[in-house]
């Protein structure tokens, strides 16, 4: 079960993932972020998915959930489908302004995507969604982390490279728009005391920087779902 303390999270914002309700929003985004990708990624199917993961970060404070009734103690994969099939409006479930998702295959976790509004970006939201990504990777047992990255990004490069995710090789003229080459980036063992020592680390420099307590009682703590 994802749950990242409210402390992680910048003020303002909270995770969750990706619901049916908010695909057209994720779509805004993704043509905002990747104004030349084509084709558009199918996140209808993507939630279809059983290897595929996807998760946003939205503005405000996360909605109650619908019943009075304890929150149960079902599996992950079981409240999500159970949560994409109630009638939900995007009002209700605040503003997304940032997606990230990644499949999952045997030992591997495959980062497809990152992405924040142009508008918020420099908050530390694509930071946090990296982090809901490894923390998943790591909750499914894989053992690593890959993805790729345009060669010329060299600022995605760098906080790739801060949470250990290392050069393994390119993938030639990866990008149909222009034919850029892909860096291929993948972790060391995430589950080794090395690794999460560093990840551990991060995650606190991380919230000193951008999640900045309010003051006690002042905010309630969103539902621990899922």
């Amino acid at each position: 079960m994802i749950k990242l303390a409210p402390d992680m999270v910048p003020l303002g914002f909270y995770v969750r993932p990706m619901l049916r309700a908010d695909v057209d929003q994720v779509m805004e985004i993704e043509k905002e972020a990747f104004p030349t990708q084509w084709p558009p990624t199918s996140f209808h199917r993507e939630l279809e998915n059983r290897l595929a993961h996807y998760f946003v970060v939205c503005e405000g404070r996360e909605a109650p959930p619908s019943s009075n009734h304890p929150p149960s103690r079902q599996g992950w994969l079981r409240r999500l489908l159970r949560r994409q099939a109630q009638e939900m409006t995007t009002d209700r479930y605040g503003f997304v302004v940032g997606a990230a998702g990644m499949w999952v295959l045997y030992d591997e976790a495959h980062i497809t995507t990152i992405a924040v509004r142009d508008a918020y970006r420099r908050r530390g939201l694509g930071e946090i969604l990296l982090i809901t990504a490894i923390e998943r990777a790591l909750e499914l047992q894989a053992r690593v982390v890959t993805l790729e990255v345009r060669a010329s990004n060299r600022g995605a490069q760098a906080l790739y490279e801060k949470y250990g995710f290392k050069r393994t090789g390119v993938r030639r003229a990866y990008y149909t728009d222009n034919r850029e080459d892909g860096v291929i980036m993948t972790t060391d063992p995430i589950a080794t005391p090395v690794y999460q020592a560093l990840f551990r680390d991060l995650k606190e420099q991380h919230a000193a920087r951008w999640a900045i307590s309010a003051p006690l009682g002042a905010q309630k703590s969103p539902p621990a779902y899922p």
